[in-house]
């Protein structure tokens, strides 16, 4: 046959056997099929030239919840490559507010300077989002030997203060033991830094868009009587790849939607037994209807009534292997994780709500393949 005729031919594989590629097997002791093959030139015969339109039928999104700081969805249809760069793009590159630099005038607690400033740095904060996105700009850091406060302006730096000193509280009881009730400002929490606007400031974050503590029962240092702290801090935009404060989530991961196929039945006590062997929600137990029993090669002739295990909810399941320890059931059941089906679970740490981290994870997604694009015109060229 002509090669211009071998190559305008193309077969379609059943829907069974794309199945059985975009499974990773989990087996007892191993786990096979890891690798992606619907790549150009891996089955002859095939097309799996990358094409849009094929990626738009067959990719889609689903929430599974969606709260302020917490969010869970899967993205089906989608390479590994791509899922992996959402995450790594969610945990450093997507721009926070966090203190940097802090400016110490007294500090007679037993928390060591820096190990207090440490402590400072890794506070999350809050404020009015317009500010926090629009009015706020990047803050150059002064070279060596330049004077700190120099390039310190209202659009580039907050400004917090921390006044706190612990004294004997009159009113306590003479044998009070809990320093709690015995002392006043005992404990210094994250309620007790106090944000100072500056400039402009003052438009965006007035009122209850003011820059807080997410948490204000965060617990800085303790003191005793005749301890104190007194400082200042500055607050700047920066990125996770700097410094893991900048980070806008506490979590940003991604697994792959588990498989479970029961090949054969699994009735009464091993039903019981099997279900123990997921997480709660995971397997369901059912009764074998009359239908069921009735119909030759069902394997559940004979049994009508009884209970009989089937899958209930997967993506529950944490794949942990311990119904093939089991010899009741082997050759009963198959695990495995779909391939192109990621589960997303993000944790905001307060400045973005948690499906707007990931639509920014999007738009800086976007703008490396234009950058990327536009470097290989030039290359071209």
């Amino acid at each position: 046959m002509a090669p211009g005729k071998m190559a305008s031919w193309r077969s379609t594989p059943s829907a069974e056997e794309k199945e059985r590629r975009n499974t990773v097997g989990i087996n007892l002791e191993t786990v096979t099929d890891v690798t992606s093959v619907d790549y150009p030139g891996h089955f002859p015969g095939e097309d799996h030239a990358y094409s849009l339109d094929r990626f738009r039928a067959g990719f889609s999104v689903k929430f599974h919840h969606n709260d302020a700081n917490d969010a869970s969805f899967s993205l089906v249809g989608l390479d590994a490559s791509l899922a992996n760069a959402f995450r790594r793009i969610l945990i450093a590159e997507i721009p926070t507010l966090a203190i940097e630099n802090v400016y110490i005038e007294n500090n007679t607690s037993v928390i060591q300077d820096e190990v207090l400033a440490h402590r400072l740095g890794l506070i999350p904060f809050n404020g009015g989002r317009d500010g926090l996105r629009n009015f706020l700009r990047w803050h150059k850091k002064p070279e060596p030997g330049e004077d700190p406060y120099a390039g310190c302006f209202d659009w580039n730096t907050v400004r917090l203060e921390l006044n706190v000193a612990c004294t004997v509280d009159p009113d306590a009881a003479p044998d009070e033991r809990d320093p709690l009730r015995a002392f006043r400002n005992a404990h210094v929490y994250a309620r007790d830094i106090k944000f100072v606007p500056t400039g402009r400031q003052v438009e965006f974050f007035g009122g209850e868009d003011a820059i807080a503590p997410v948490n204000p029962d965060v617990l800085i240092a303790k003191l005793r009587p005749r301890q104190a702290i007194n400082l200042s801090m500055h607050m700047h935009k920066g990125i996770g790849a700097d410094h893991a404060k900048f980070s806008p989530v506490a979590t940003a991961s991604y697994r792959l939607m588990p498989t479970i196929k029961i090949l054969k039945p699994i009735l009464g006590a091993d039903a019981d037994k099997f279900a123990r062997c997921f997480p709660q929600g995971v397997i369901g137990l059912e009764k074998v209807t009359q239908a069921e029993a009735k119909r030759a090669g069902s394997g559940y002739e004979g049994h009508a009534g009884e209970k009989k295990a089937v899958v209930k909810d997967a993506m529950k399941d944490t794949v942990s292997r311990e119904c093939l320890r089991h010899a009741e059931f082997e050759g009963k059941v198959k695990l495995g994780r779909r391939r192109d089906h990621f589960i997303f679970s993000i944790e905001s740490t307060g400045q973005w709500d948690s499906d707007e981290l990931f639509v920014e994870a999007v738009k800086h997604m976007k703008m490396k393949c234009k950058k990327l694009e536009q470097q290989v015109v030039n290359m071209a060229r």
